[in-house]
């Protein structure tokens, strides 16, 4: 477990893809296992597998990833650790969903077939290929504050939107290369586990996705070599990170849930908490009301040293110092 000795709270981001048949008493056992060990934070449980993130002591979080890694199927989960200062999370919700990472495509299934993992020292002469078509599979929102050199961004509000999106641009994606590659990325990798098993489904064979993610990539490529451009949003209260895992510029609009840039918050159209220009203008008058009532309470706690379960991310991450490596790929809340 790599995490920050200087720091008391270990995080975990976890998935794996398994076959679970009994989800509610799987539901009833995690939620078991993690109250007895003082961990907090919200994990999904699907028939297709787990995803989540978790927080708590050192020992709470080991004993709870070993748990899972007994279980079977999981004995290969992917866990990112990293450390913060104050608990990330106020309670423990374990939920039953659909699916760990919503695609919408029940026949798509990981563990049958998947593209080729291709590790950060590889990615780059892999992209720097002339036949290799390289897409974004994250949000547009996502995309825009950064993405890798010469990326397609498919425009999407939601992941389910991806195969629609291929479909209908498959002809033109794959147009004038001999022999046609397709690779993807996302944040951390678990989208990209279904959006490869999603194209080999649709007959393409020569399918790659870069392992670990964008974060791993960041995170082990020297500046110099790194072809990404621009800042990587993560689901924490980090918002954004860049080369290196170093703490990223933007803020999160606490009304649209939106990455707000420097200059964005240097708006008139910007007020923490209550609107930013994205989303100005799009609330009625009752719920501002709220939003800045709401903002109004987290000053106050925090002039009073105390927390406030409505605050912004920009108040959190500046207490909880998040380590590099947090990451809530698809956190209940955002459909990555």
């Amino acid at each position: 477990m790599m995490t920050d000795a200087n720091l008391p709270i270990c995080v975990a981001a976890l998935y794996q893809f398994t076959r679970i048949t009994d989800c509610e008493g799987l539901r009833a056992e995690l939620a078991t296992v993690c109250a007895s060990s003082g961990v907090l934070g919200t994990l999904l449980v699907a028939p297709e597998g787990l995803n989540g993130t978790i927080a708590g002591a050192p020992d709470g979080i080991q004993s709870v990833v070993a748990h899972i890694r007994a279980l079977p199927g999981c004995s290969r989960l992917s866990v990112k650790f990293s450390s913060a200062e104050t608990p990330p999370f106020y309670r423990m919700k374990v939920r039953l969903k659909r699916e760990i990472v919503t695609m919408g495509q029940p026949d798509i299934d990981p563990l049958r077939d998947v593209g080729h993992y291709v590790p950060s020292a590889d990615w780059n002469a892999l992209i720097s290929d002339p036949d290799t078509v390289l897409i974004d599979t994250r949000n547009a929102y996502e995309v825009r504050i950064g993405t890798f050199a010469g990326a397609i961004d498919p425009g999407t509000t939601s992941f389910r939107e991806f195969p629609d999106w291929f479909r209908t641009h498959r002809e033109t994606l794959l147009a004038g290369r001999a022999s046609p590659k397709v690779a993807m990325f996302c944040t951390g990798g678990i989208r990209c586990e279904k959006s490869t098993a999603f194209l080999k489904a649709e007959g393409i064979d020569a399918v790659y996705h870069l392992e670990g993610g964008i974060l791993k990539y960041l995170e082990t490529t020297l500046p110099a070599e790194s072809l990404w451009q621009g800042e990587c949003f993560v689901f924490d209260q980090r918002v954004s990170v860049g080369q290196g895992l170093a703490l990223g510029t933007h803020a999160l609009c606490h009304a649209c849930r939106l990455p707000v840039s420097p200059e964005d918050q240097t708006s008139e159209l910007y007020a923490e908490g209550v609107s930013c220009p994205a989303c100005f203008g799009q609330r009625d008058p009752g719920r501002l009301q709220g939003y800045q009532e709401r903002q109004r309470q987290i000053t106050l706690a925090a002039a009073r040293g105390l927390d406030h379960l409505g605050a912004s991310n920009a108040d959190r991450r500046r207490k909880t110092g998040l380590a590099p490596g947090t990451m809530t790929e698809d956190h209940p809340g955002r459909d990555k």
